[in-house]
């Protein structure tokens, strides 16, 4: 038996076993339809609402007895919400009670002031009638009245002119002293009236109405509830809103790094979540001027736009504001178009390059890019169709014995560089 074929067979086994497999992955370039889209999500809102507030004074408590469900529709006039305001009755009951007590107490102090003032000119007549005879026997002669008369006379006249002063300014401070504590009793009764009446305009204050068309949206307080029956409320804080559906937008956001290509009049095409046959097409009509973090648990930014909706759509799929909507933002919508997968585009410097395969292996190429998305880029100029450009680097694997490697293609490529 010959051994040389054998051996010759064994080693060619050998050699084709260890034979290097090219794994580079490729794309061929072509001008096709290209479109390119963000996607995002956001909130249906009116750009125009109105805030209804808890009525009454300021600061008065209440306590809601009944309102109409979240995104009820509703008519100019319509009643929205009752409320009850039991701390309201008491405080007016309340200062009813004090009104009448400072009543009365009014009434005592116009008696005490008047006795006073009474007994007060009693005493200054009796004091005037005994200082006109005084004055009179002080000033008679020796030879009428005996000495000591005279001087007991001249003491009392003294005695008596100093006692009318006396009483004199007692009346005087009388009189000032009632005038205080009456000022003081018309400002407690001033108080009280302004307090009772504050309470019957709450009181008359229980009921919310709609002051035009729209849809009831409640609000939610800072540990996000929503109002709900017998809760405690202040007034003038926020209940609802009443949007205008007449003017509605849907507010979106979309991460800082992904918002680079955003711009005003860009094409929109939204839908409700759930229900992508109610696809309507808008355009952006704002862009926040910088990013900003959504909350304290992510220090991720966000940049914030907003899209109009047309009021027929909203009436005709009865869409409601806080509905949540998906939008794709068009980017690119061409007919004819060259785009590559971002995966093989490289910046260096101010340029991009991508790598282009050649008979002999691979070369760098300069490309001008037009519109950038998440997973692919349009390429103005740089590369014609036909062109083979590297997504992945080359690279050199043995193939195990028995197992056939196949060739990498370009959508398990762009599927990878599409990953998270």
């Amino acid at each position: 038996m010959n051994a040389r074929p054998l051996l010759a067979a064994v080693l060619l086994l050998g050699a084709c076993a260890k034979a290097p497999t090219d794994l580079t992955v490729t794309e061929r370039v072509v001008h096709a339809p290209a479109r390119i889209t963000i996607e995002a999500e956001g909130v249906l809102k009116s750009a125009k609402a109105t805030p209804l507030t808890v009525p009454g004074q300021q600061w008065s408590q209440r306590q809601l007895a009944w309102a109409l469900p979240d995104g009820s529709r509703v008519k100019q006039g319509d009643l929205v919400a009752r409320f009850a305001a039991e701390s309201s009755k008491l405080q007016l009951a309340t200062a009813l009670v004090d009104l009448q007590r400072n009543t009365l107490a009014r009434a005592a102090k116009e008696g005490e002031l008047d006795g006073a003032t009474g007994k007060l000119e009693v005493d200054l007549s009796q004091v005037e009638g005994l200082l006109a005879i005084a004055r009179r026997y002080a000033g008679a002669s020796d030879g009428l009245l005996a000495r000591n008369t005279i001087l007991d006379a001249v003491q009392d006249e003294h005695f008596l002119g100093v006692k009318e002063g006396t009483l004199n300014w007692q009346k005087s401070m009388a009189t000032t002293r009632g005038k205080a504590e009456f000022a003081l009793i018309d400002a407690q009764r001033a108080a009280n009236d302004k307090l009772a009446s504050d309470r019957r305009s709450d009181l008359a204050a229980l009921e919310l109405k709609a002051p035009h068309d729209g849809l009831v949206v409640l609000e939610a307080d800072w540990s996000g509830e929503k109002p709900r029956v017998g809760a405690s409320m202040w007034a003038g804080n926020n209940f609802a809103t009443l949007p205008d559906t007449q003017n509605m937008e849907v507010e979106l956001a979309l991460p800082q790094s992904e918002a680079g290509g955003l711009k005003e009049g860009q094409r929109v095409e939204l839908a409700p979540l759930g229900a992508p046959e109610q696809k309507v097409v808008s355009e952006i009509a704002w862009i926040a001027a910088a990013a900003a973090p959504r909350g304290r648990d992510s220090p991720v930014k966000y940049l914030s736009f907003k899209a109009k909706v047309d009021a027929a759509a909203v009436a005709k799929y009865a869409w409601t504001p806080g509905q949540r909507f998906r939008a794709d933002i068009v980017l690119l919508d061409a007919k004819d178009a060259i785009t590559v997968p971002n995966i093989a585009v490289r910046a260096s410097g101010e340029t991009s390059e991508v790598s282009v395969r050649t008979g002999g292996g691979t070369a760098t190429r300069p490309v001008k890019l037009g519109v950038r998305g998440p997973a692919r880029s349009q390429v103005l100029d740089g590369l014609s169709s036909g062109d083979e450009i590297v997504l992945a680097a080359p690279q050199t694997q043995g193939a195990a014995p028995g197992v056939e490697k196949k060739p990498a293609t370009a959508a398990a490529a762009t599927k990878a560089a599409a990953a998270p």
